[in-house]
């Protein structure tokens, strides 16, 4: 309809921002008896029930093709359920119209393995598009921008070309694209896939201090010698169930945590 405004779904709101009591009692992410089917046979995920508070830090793990990168593109509405549902701040992502879902995007910040930036760009240019889709100001920008690359330990870099920079960088500068709109969660994918061990412990720190500021951290890798380091939340993945671990590995349920993770 002509002259028609799109409605949010929700607030669009900041990771410690203010929210109401109720709404902070509230968790961040549902899923309710959620299905996911590439095969009619055989569900990727299956009866998957799952609640992620504010503020959380948590890993998603399982063997490669389990279902981890499915889980997430489920949260950010690249693919949809099959059966069930997901709520984001008690809305339910699956009835989003298409014009609603940038606005479902930009409380979340999502982190590749392959960085997906843009090496012919300079550091601030890969950053700053973030900030420059929700039609801020070049005077904020810049600032946010600057603030970004601070926190990641890449102050002052911003005018490097991004092709020059090691692989560690370039995940700092991808880190730095996902929290600058200042995102209420974050959603991690196998983002210390392609790093060696010294730098994927580096990263994983890095989400470690971003989520101490209120940010929430979902966290998806097989990398068994990162999550044995930590006692995060532990979600794992095992033929299309969940099977959890509030403390991680210390208070993993049973044998077999090998079999789930590399």
């Amino acid at each position: 309809m002509q002259g028609a405004k799109v409605v949010r779904p929700f607030p669009f709101f900041r990771a410690g921002a203010r929210a109401s009591q109720p709404q902070l009692a509230k968790p961040i992410l549902v899923l309710e008896e959620v299905y996911k089917f590439f095969r009619p046979d055989q569900p990727t995920l299956r009866d998957v029930n799952l609640k992620v508070e504010r503020g959380e830090f948590a890993f998603v793990t399982g063997p490669s093709g389990a279902g981890k990168s499915t889980l997430l593109k489920l949260i950010y509405r690249e693919l949809m359920v099959d059966e069930g549902r997901v709520l984001f701040c008690g809305r339910d992502i699956a009835r989003l119209t298409d014009k609603s879902i940038p606005f479902l995007r930009r409380n979340l910040g999502i982190v590749f393995q392959e960085f997906r930036i843009i090496d012919h760009w300079t550091v601030f240019e890969n950053i700053a598009i973030a900030l420059e889709i929700l039609s801020m100001p070049q005077r904020l920008i810049r600032s946010r921008v600057a603030e970004a690359l601070e926190r990641v330990g890449l102050n002052g870099r911003g005018d490097e070309q991004t092709s020059n920079l090691s692989g560690g960088e370039k995940q700092r500068v991808a880190v730095a694209r996902a929290i600058v709109p200042e995102p209420a969660l974050i959603l991690a994918d196998e983002p210390t896939g392609n790093l060696d061990p010294h730098l994927a412990i580096d990263i994983l720190t890095l989400f470690e201090e971003i989520n101490s500021t209120g940010t929430t951290v979902l966290f998806a890798t097989h990398d068994h010698s990162l999550i044995s380091k930590r006692d995060h939340r532990l979600i794992a993945i095992d033929e299309g169930r969940v099977i959890e671990a509030q403390q991680g590995l210390k208070h993993w349920p049973g044998s077999g945590i090998h079999t789930l993770v590399g």
